[in-house]
């Protein structure tokens, strides 16, 4: 499933997540931000579990504003997975 997140607080407004159960199989941000650092992280997390991403990223912080870029996809993932299971249990 593919998956828009409007961000708060951080530079790219967007990112857009492709979820596969509880397994994201990539992510892109989107509308700004730090180029390296936004190439980076999606590499870091690609294939990685939802778990896995919140116990890695929930909770960095990026200057003063009490969220980072990476606070944010962990935020998304979980969103993206919640409204996954959401769109399945509907299904059904």
């Amino acid at each position: 499933m593919e998956y828009m997140y409007a961000t708060k607080g951080v530079c790219p407004r967007r990112i857009k997540i492709v979820i596969d159960g509880n397994v994201v199989r990539d992510v892109v941000f989107l509308d700004g931000g730090c180029n390296g650092n936004l190439q980076a992280v999606p590499r870091l997390v690609k294939d990685m579990t939802v778990e896995e991403i919140e116990k890695k990223l929930a909770g960095i912080e990026c200057g003063f504003k009490g969220t980072s870029c990476a606070d944010q996809l962990a935020k998304a993932v979980r969103e993206a997975y919640e409204e996954e299971q959401k769109n399945k249990n509907q299904e059904n």
